[in-house]
């Protein structure tokens, strides 16, 4: 191993960095990036430092050059600098450190003369530093420098002499003209990938299209899913996503409820892909023609509105691929191919895909030319139904393979597992994650869980997506409850996550009977067709509509890193602020948590984070009500009822002194 002799700086405990570099870090167009690292050198001497950054190289001789920012010290050998990054794409970013001698000069200069030393020797140093430095100059600055120079050599002006040298100009000069072959780079290159704000922002609506019919009895179609659009538009929602649209396979088919054995008639689940009319690449018949989808995926994007599809990577035994990839598959000693379980649940309708086949690169490329396929027929956001039951290169290399040759692909991983099981498919290239959100329920879950999604290195690559519900999923909290329960779940999924998103229409209808002894609903909409009135308003799909405005209307919203906890003196009341990168939206939210009793109690309203001086009054206005409200110091006092309203969403809008 060469050693540098000269080397006389160190770079540590960089951040933010995954797995030591082995991954990129994530960010959304123009979100901040901030880089910190410890940065010192032996003895005294000052040191510097500057971050380096550029977009990776897309072929040879394409190479980007480097961008210089300067590092700035905030103490205990700490430097931090924030950049921004204005277009997507894979970018890469690293220190440069160096001892500044001119620098260390300036300091003990400023020194000296403060004790009344003789000067004339240490500005003579300062001029040869200044002279050694011409060859590297610009033209203004090497002008400069020739003045700095006789200046500092004229015993008659010294005191003139130390101003200049100590001025902001001359630093500038020769911080601008400083020899770059002394200067050392930490001995990595690290990664960010920057993508569009969907990835961060978002509302998903997910529906079945076979449910969209007007019509009791009859299978929706993707004309029908057209119909249906103004109300999702009107609630708000940028995102819809659909369970498979693909054949359903006929054998072993599941009827009602997840009954084993299907009646005449009965649809079959949509996960259970694959059928005599084709595979994934296939759309159901009852649903419509290809020409009938892509026409759809057009008129919701008219609406801002993009179709998410789901990619479920398994297959009914009637799948062409059963029949065509044998090899795909797993085969039981008695000749039969081996079904999906999870004791006691079986699964016989479905067969899962078999990632230890010795033809795994041929069906590796087949699953990556699936998404390809929906890609060139316009969508562009997938739903990845249980990813963790797939093997992680398959994933890395897929989604990498994809990002190459398409921009703006957003896949959210359906995986409700293992914390670093979800970490992982997040850190090898994930957009969006599911979350246990679900599953929290009181003040100190939600703080806790929240606070390590934002506060911890998870904040670097997993961006979570708050569900309060899915057809899988009827969690507790909901189960056998009112409205109330619905409007709090939502306003929390709404306002702590920057993307969220709901399995309706039974969320804002309410609908909460489980299935006995389980977290699913009873008469599961995967296992039969229903009809729906979408016309049909609740206080809850109003509330949805107040809330998908307000997301849009404060950049505060469209992030969920900038959550903070206030003090609150009652369990049963949440409080959390949310400033915007610009620090100009500024929010704070009040949560009453009990769906059935008025809470009352006073919160502590962070001051310093607002802006807001000590004994001010200010004025909030509650963003779901039009009322403004004058507050007044740190404590505050709030009522929440929840048949009213159960929140405060309080944009911090003045600040008034006291008369």
């Amino acid at each position: 191993m060469k050693i540098d002799g000269h080397k006389r700086v160190s770079i540590r405990n960089v951040k933010p960095q995954i797995d030591c570099g082995k991954y990129p870090i994530k960010r959304v167009i123009d979100e901040e990036i901030k880089v910190e690292a410890d940065i010192f050198g032996d003895g005294h001497d000052k040191v510097d430092a500057v971050l380096h950054y550029r977009e990776k190289k897309k072929g040879k001789g394409r190479e980007k050059k480097w961008q210089e920012q300067p590092m700035s010290f905030i103490g205990n050998d700490r430097w931090t600098t924030t950049f921004k990054l204005g277009e997507t794409g894979d970018y890469e970013y690293t220190i440069e450190s160096w001892v500044d001698h001119y620098t260390t000069w300036q300091d003990g200069l400023e020194k000296k003369a403060a004790a009344n030393q003789n000067l004339k020797t240490e500005l003579l140093i300062g001029a040869e530093l200044m002279e050694e430095a011409l060859s590297r100059a610009s033209a203004p600055n090497k002008k400069k420098l020739k003045e700095w120079i006789e200046l500092l050599r004229d015993e008659e002006h010294e005191q003139r002499a130390v101003s200049e040298a100590l001025s902001d100009g001359a630093s500038k000069a020769m911080y601008e003209s400083r020899d770059r072959n002394k200067a050392f780079s930490y001995d990595k290159t690290l990664e960010v990938r920057v993508e569009r704000k969907k990835a961060l922002f978002s509302a998903w609506y997910e529906f079945f299209p076979r449910s969209a019919s007007p019509e009791k009895g009859r299978h929706g179609t993707f004309k029908d899913c057209e119909n249906v659009l103004p109300e999702v538009a009107k609630m708000g929602f940028d995102t819809i996503y659909f369970p498979p649209i693909h054949p359903i396979g006929r054998s072993h088919r599941k009827g009602l409820n997840n009954a084993t054995e299907a009646e005449e008639g009965d649809p079959g689940s949509p996960w259970a892909i694959g059928a005599k009319e084709g595979g994934h690449k296939a759309i159901h018949p009852e649903l419509g023609t290809m020409e009938d989808f892509k026409r759809l995926v057009k008129k919701a994007k008219d609406m801002d509105i993009e179709i998410a599809l789901d990619f479920a990577i398994q297959c009914s035994p009637d799948h062409p691929y059963v029949k065509e990839h044998p090899q795909w598959f797993k085969w039981r000693p008695d000749g039969t191919v081996q079904y999906a379980e999870n004791p006691p649940k079986k699964y016989q309708d479905v067969l899962p895909v078999n990632f230890e086949t010795e033809d795994w690169e041929n069906l590796w490329d087949e699953l990556k030319s699936i998404v390809e396929f929906w890609i060139d027929k316009g969508v562009n956001v997938f739903r990845v139904d249980n990813p963790h039951t797939k093997t992680f290169p398959f994933w890395e290399w897929c989604i990498k393979e994809i990002n190459k040759k398409h921009e703006g692909i957003i896949f959210l991983a359906e995986a409700f597992t293992r914390p670093r099981v979800m970490e992982e498919l997040a850190k090898i290239g994930f957009n969006q994650s599911y979350t246990y959100f679900t599953w929290r329920n009181t003040k100190e879950e939600f703080q806790e869980y929240l606070t390590e999604l934002t506060k911890t290195e998870v904040r670097e690559y997993y961006r979570p997506n708050f569900w309060p519900n899915t057809p899988d999923i009827l969690p507790i909290s909901l189960e056998h409850r009112e409205e109330p329960s619905f409007i709090i779940r939502l306003i929390l999924a709404a306002t702590m996550s920057s993307n969220y998103g709901l399995y309706g229409p039974v969320f804002e209808f309410g609908l909460n009977e489980p299935y006995p002894g389980k977290e699913e609903y009873v008469h599961s909409e995967k296992y039969q067709i229903y009809h729906w009135d979408w016309h049909r308003n609740t206080r809850t799909k109003e509330m949805i509509s107040i809330l998908n405005r307000i997301r849009k209307e404060n950049e505060a919203l469209q992030t969920t890193w900038n959550i903070e906890f206030c003090d609150t003196d009652n369990d049963q009341i949440i409080c959390y602020s949310k400033v915007d990168q610009e620090e100009k939206n500024k929010l704070i939210i009040v949560v009453n948590l009990d769906p059935h009793n008025t809470q009352a109690g006073w919160v502590q309203v962070p001051l310093e984070r607002l802006k807001i001086e000590n004994h001010d009054s200010y004025s909030v206005r509650d963003l779901l009500t039009g009322a403004s409200y004058i507050w007044q110091d740190e404590w505050n006092f709030v009522e929440l009822h929840p048949r009213a309203i159960p929140a405060h969403i309080l944009k911090v809008e003045t600040k008034k002194p006291i008369q």
